[in-house]
Order: structure tokens, then C-alpha cells, then sequence
């Protein structure tokens, strides 16, 4: 059987991990937790990182730093995964959901606007599958009605926008670094943002409510309880591991993309004959390979097409029950506008094995059978 998906595995791993242990240190914030926000600061020209034990906690972070508050309506896609809203739920705020565009499966820019209201406080831009929003056009918005954005960033490690790492543009980003993405610490996540505003209050939010970090730094004697906060710190070991994979981002990128490729050149027949849509990445974006996903006729179509691909050893998935639709998402949101697309294209899409140890003799015995399918 061909999984689904399979955590990457680079090398230096259990090197890193053991390392980690003989430091004597395996709470957060030590070498490896360091390591990795020096690789990314660096590599994604951001000011302030902060690693978390997951993209849920980032965006979290993200609500309470943006000062979400009961009665805030928050604008995002209802094509995402449930961590998005929930971190704005748990502050109090009304979810307003708003449909996506049929090409790239991200919220449709041009019907942002309809939805602000004055009780408006934040966009949500997800990028799905790591090719960027339109963010020119939502920064925009932002700035005319002097909204805050908070760039669901999970799929969008090593994704850039116009030059511009995703997570970096709006006030602030969220990855995911859950072990089906394109590296990974098992669980966890991590906290952009350029603003070096609100570092204090990001530190002491993230260390339980206290400056701790400032005592660790020698800039007071002790350390107190300042305000809200929780534990948003991941231990050194999954650091560790996440760090033997960031050393080798290029040679995990450079996998992915030939999966992608060969998918993406072996199923043009398919496009070609109406039987499927292939990914759409717009001209200024450049992807990450996060995913490989194909587009059939209709829900029927897809069922029967994972059931065939799996009597054939293939395992695939699906992706989002559009959020709306879901108890919570009625209890919590609304739909602004009409669902044009949102449950039409979920419906429709169907996500291949895509992962780094993924042989290619695998890769092209998977687009073998696809072409074979009777759509």
C-alpha cells in the first residue's frame, strides 16, 4: 500500500535529537528552538519568530496580539482547516465566512470587501496549498479600513508572493510544522511577524503570562506574572528535528517538486480531455510543492475514484468540509454572499500522495492508474 503521506527524513534527526538530550535542557527556548529561528528570520527576511507547539497555537497567539475581543467579526475562508477559526472563537469572535476562488481554492479577494462591517477587526488570508492570496489587493483592504491580517501560512513554508515569503506580508503568520508538511517537528508550528511592537507582549504570552524571557536575558531579577498567557513553547527535541530538516530545506524542496511535476506533466491528458483540473499557481506566485491535488467532475467521480485508486494500494484524501456547513460553523459564523464555490470545488478535489520519501517508481505508477480510471 502507497500511504498518503509519511514524515520526512532527511538525516541529522535522531543525531540532533540525541544532542538535544546531552545538552541537558529539553524544555523550550534552548539551542535548537534558537537554531530554527535564526534559519528562519534569515531565510524569510522577518523580523520576530516565534517556534510554537503548533500552527493552532500560532494563530492563537496571532487573535490575542491583534486584541480580539466578543462581538469581533473576523473574515476568512470556510475552505479551511478548523484551527483557523477556532483560535478567533476562543477570543469571542463572530466568524464571517466569505467563498473562494475556483482556480486556486483561496478566499476570492474581490468579495472581501462586501463583508466588512463596522465591527469588523481582521482578515484571514489561508494559502492553500501553498500558493499565496491575492495579498496586494487584501493589504489594501487592510489598510483602508484599518483592519489587522493574519496570514494562515500552515501550507505556506518556502511559498513566496511577488518575493515575499508567506507569513511575512500582514501583521503577522502562522506555519504549520505538523508531520504532513513539508518539514516537519511532529507537531508544532511557529509565529511570524516584521512589527518589533509587539515582541514583549508575544514573549510574555507565550511564557505563560510572565516575563521570563526577559529574566533570562539579565534584564530583571526575577520573573512575575504580567498578564495572559499559556504554554506555547515546544521541547528542544522536536526543535531538533525540525532543525535537521531546515539544514536541508533545498534538497526536501527540490523532491517535492519532481512529484509535483511528474503529476502535474503526466495528467495534462487528463486536463486536456475535460476529465480533471490540475493546480492553478497565478503569475508572482511561487509554490512550495506542500501539495498535488486534481479536480473531477463531482462528488460521485471522486468516490469512485479513491475507491478504485485504493483497491489498487493507493491511499488519497480528501480535504475540508467547508466550515459553514458544520454545527460549529453555523454556531459561531455566517456565510457573507452566496457559496458559489466553496462546497461545489471541495467536493470535487481529491489530494494524491505527495511526501519526500515517496519513491518516483510509486509517483508514476500512481499517474499509471489515474490515466487508466474510467472519469
Amino acid at each position: 500500500m502507497i500511504d498518503f503521506n509519511r514524515p520526512a527524513i532527511v538525516g541529522k534527526e535522531l543525531t540532533y535529537i540525541k544532542d538535544a538530550v546531552d545538552q541537558g535542557m529539553l524544555c523550550g527556548d534552548g539551542k535548537y528552538t534558537k537554531l530554527c529561528s535564526a534559519w528562519m528570520k534569515e531565510r524569510f527576511q522577518v523580523n520576530q519568530v516565534f517556534l510554537t507547539t503548533s500552527c493552532t497555537h500560532a494563530l492563537e497567539m496571532a487573535a490575542f496580539l491583534c486584541d480580539i475581543e466578543p462581538g469581533d467579526e473576523v473574515i476568512m475562508p470556510s475552505y479551511t482547516f478548523v484551527s483557523t477559526a477556532d483560535a478567533f472563537v476562543l477570543r469571542g469572535a463572530r466568524i464571517v465566512f466569505v467563498d473562494i476562488r475556483p482556480d486556486t481554492m483561496n478566499m476570492d479577494e474581490n468579495l472581501i470587501e462586501q463583508a466588512i462591517t463596522e465591527r469588523t477587526k481582521a482578515i484571514v488570508p489561508v494559502h492553500y496549498a501553498g500558493v499565496a492570496c491575492e495579498m496586494d489587493a487584501i493589504m489594501a483592504l487592510a489598510e483602508k479600513y484599518h483592519l489587522k491580517v493574519v496570514e494562515d501560512a500552515a501550507q505556506g513554508v518556502e511559498a513566496y508572493y511577488h518575493g515575499k515569503a508567506l507569513g511575512t506580508i500582514g501583521d503577522f503568520g502562522c506555519y504549520s510544522f505538523h508531520e504532513t508538511k513539508n518539514y516537519t517537528m511532529g507537531e508544532g508550528g511557529a509565529l511570524v511577524f516584521q512589527k518589533n511592537e509587539y515582541q514583549e507582549k508575544a514573549e510574555i504570552l507565550r511564557e505563560k503570562g510572565t516575563d521570563r524571557s526577559k529574566f533570562f536575558r539579565g534584564q530583571v531579577d526575577k520573573y512575575r506574572w504580567i498578564d495572559y498567557g499559556s504554554s506555547y513553547l515546544p521541547s528542544e527535541m522536536n526543535a531538533a528535528y525540525l532543525y535537521a530538516q531546515l539544514e536541508e530545506a533545498e534538497k526536501i524542496d527540490r523532491k517535492r517538486h519532481q512529484i509535483y511535476n511528474y503529476y502535474h506533466e503526466g495528467l495534462k491528458s487528463l486536463e486536456e480531455q475535460e476529465k480533471i483540473q490540475r493546480p492553478f499557481v497565478p503569475e508572482g506566485c511561487k509554490h512550495n510543492a506542500h501539495m498535488y491535488y486534481i479536480k473531477v467532475r463531482d462528488l460521485e467521480t471522486r468516490s469512485r475514484l479513491i475507491t478504485y485508486l485504493k483497491e489498487n494500494g493507493i491511499c488519497t484524501a480528501f480535504h475540508y468540509v467547508p466550515l459553514h456547513s458544520s454545527p460549529a460553523g453555523r454556531k459561531f459564523g455566517r456565510f457573507s454572499g452566496e457559496d458559489v464555490y466553496t462546497t461545489r470545488e471541495s467536493e470535487r478535489l481529491l489530494r494524491l500522495p505527495m511526501f519526500y520519501n515517496l519513491e518516483m517508481s510509486d509517483v508514476e505508477y500512481i499517474t499509471e492508474k489515474i490515466l487508466s480510471f474510467e472519469f
